[in-house]
């Protein structure tokens, strides 16, 4: 039974880690084997290229290109680590964002060059692609208040510390995108209920993966 590697995107505050958590459960039901990994990070390597970028003191002042190749760095050691040996071995890999997020964040959001981006994530993904890629859409007004409504104590990270415009940017991109490969790419309302949410990813993965069995 072959592998399926599944991406999920979207801005701060769009149910990213819910809706991977209810899938893997849907997939397990089905006796597969399920990984979940994330980016940055999903590796020894990651994680710790992860706080740097993301919360680390030192990360404060990263220029938009370390930004860039830090990202990647940590996607070519995932990539060759944990994704195609678990594609491999015939498991589901699902991933909190990947190269998607590049373009819209450090392309869209940074204003780098995309012909620029596209060359550095052929180097980190190998040409890995999706074979499908869940984007989360909520309005920015939503994503906002739920980051809002997140843990106070937790300090927010470099990203969610941006302004309305750069998130604006970042929506932009990601719809863009989505507009470009809508076979691959599927926008899902993520304003809806946790449970309508996965009911239309559920249904999206049914004609891309080949059906396990069902447990009793």
């Amino acid at each position: 039974m072959a592998g399926a590697f599944i991406t999920f995107e979207g801005t701060e505050g769009s149910g990213k880690s819910t809706q991977i958590a209810l899938l893997a459960r849907r997939f397990r039901d089905q006796n597969r084997q399920v990984q979940i990994t994330r980016e940055p990070g999903g590796t020894p390597l990651g994680e710790k290229i992860r706080a740097l970028v993301k919360h680390a003191p030192a990360g404060v002042n990263i220029a938009a290109e370390t930004e860039l190749l830090l990202m990647n760095a940590s996607r070519a050691q995932l990539v060759r680590e944990l994704i195609l040996p678990s594609l491999k071995a015939g498991e589901i890999v699902l991933c909190d964002r990947f190269y998607h997020s590049t373009f819209a964040y450090q392309g869209l959001g940074r204003g780098l060059d995309l012909e620029m981006i596209k060359n550095v994530i052929q180097c980190a993904t190998g040409g890995l692609k999706p074979d499908l890629t869940f984007y989360l859409h909520v309005p920015i007004e939503t994503s906002e208040a739920r980051r809002h409504h997140r843990d106070p104590s937790a300090a927010p990270d470099r990203f969610e510390q941006c302004d309305r415009s750069f998130f604006q940017a970042v929506e932009a991109g990601f719809l863009e995108m989505a507009r470009q490969e809508p076979s691959r790419i599927r926008t899902i309302n993520a304003s809806l209920s946790m449970e309508e949410v996965s009911s239309l990813i559920w249904e999206s993965v049914q004609e891309v993966v080949a059906p396990g069995s069902e447990t009793d």
